[in-house]
């Protein structure tokens, strides 16, 4: 059995909320706890605008509340219509995670058949304590930029090797599907590594990076228009001398593809080789035009492979 980061501080971070609540002889001081249980998330950033939004809440349902017990006085009739306008409000201003702690804490009022202002006070305290708990666990984060830059040096290695391979398999469609696969699953690994690194930015209040996150979003573009170009090349089976050009500038990308490189020497390359093969004699048969119709597409393929770093690049 795993026990994660996030059950660790959330064990410690209750008991914390249940001793201080209790401490100050807070009435319901378990919901503290319950508070800060519901609030601890996976990072710093969204645990303090849930613990923001609790809040908000908060004051949203005791004025509803306000007005319904006084209507209606302290009957369950008079919850139902608080629960009718409550939730639609809640919906309309995003306050959704705060709906049923604010609800368990308003039923604190109408086990009281009160709303006074020491009991206000009570409820505020409680959801203070709660999510000031979760806030007080979430402080430590485990620093997760050295594995995200391994994850980088993952990703562009294994494109590399992918790049390089498809140069050597080209005509060989067996193989390609292969490589196709081989994209799938790097494919999964980027996403798994675009999660950590927004993770990784939202557990910095202050800084506005996102810098990692929008690499692999790039480096997600990158892999999705490479298997198109896989599912071509699978079809593929061009004259030796028609591939040749397309097979070096697969080394050529191979050889130079790097995180800081903008691309441009390669979209150049591309251009270059493009209007050649625009200027070659028109094939006879069918059988050859369609083969440089799909020469024709993976070229365009690529070049919008090699844009999306150069776009990432001018952007950064």
């Amino acid at each position: 059995m795993k026990i994660g980061l996030r059950t660790v501080k959330t064990a410690v971070a209750a008991p914390v909320a249940l001793l201080l609540a209790t401490g100050l002889n807070l009435e319901s001081a378990a919901s503290a706890a319950i508070i800060t249980i519901l609030t601890v998330t996976n990072t710093k950033r969204s645990t303090a605008k849930t613990a923001l939004n609790r809040l908000i809440s908060l004051t949203l349902a005791t004025a509803i509340s306000a007005v319904c017990f006084s209507l209606l006085g302290f009957h369950p009739l008079a919850f139902g219509l608080y629960l009718l306008l409550f939730i639609p409000l809640s919906i309309r201003f995003d306050l959704t995670e705060g709906i049923a702690v604010s609800s368990v804490l308003i039923t604190h009022y109408l086990a009281a058949s009160e709303i006074s202002v020491s009991l206000i006070i009570n409820e505020y305290l409680l959801m203070i304590i709660g999510v000031g708990c979760a806030l007080a666990a979430n402080l430590y984060m485990p620093d997760t930029e050295k594995k995200i830059q391994e994850d980088q040096m993952v990703v562009e290695v294994s494109m590399k090797k992918m790049l390089s391979q498809m140069s050597t398999y080209l005509n060989q469609p067996a193989k390609e599907e292969l490589l196709r696969q081989e994209c799938l699953s790097l494919r999964d690994f980027v996403r798994e590594a675009q999660i950590q690194a927004r993770e990784y930015e939202e557990n910095h209040f202050f800084s506005g990076n996102s810098y990692y996150f929008e690499y692999f979003a790039m480096r997600r573009l990158q892999l999705n228009v490479l298997s198109d170009m896989l599912k071509i090349l699978n079809r593929l089976n061009a004259e030796a001398e028609d591939v040749q050009e397309l097979r070096e500038l697969f080394e050529f990308t191979a050889r130079t593809l790097a995180e800081e490189n903008d691309g441009s020497d390669i979209l150049t390359k591309i251009a270059e080789t493009d209007q050649r093969y625009q200027q070659k004699k028109l094939p006879e048969s069918r059988e050859a035009f369609e083969e440089r119709a799909m020469l024709f597409q993976l070229f365009q393929l690529f070049q919008d492979f090699i844009e999306i770093k150069a776009g990432f690049n001018r952007n950064k």
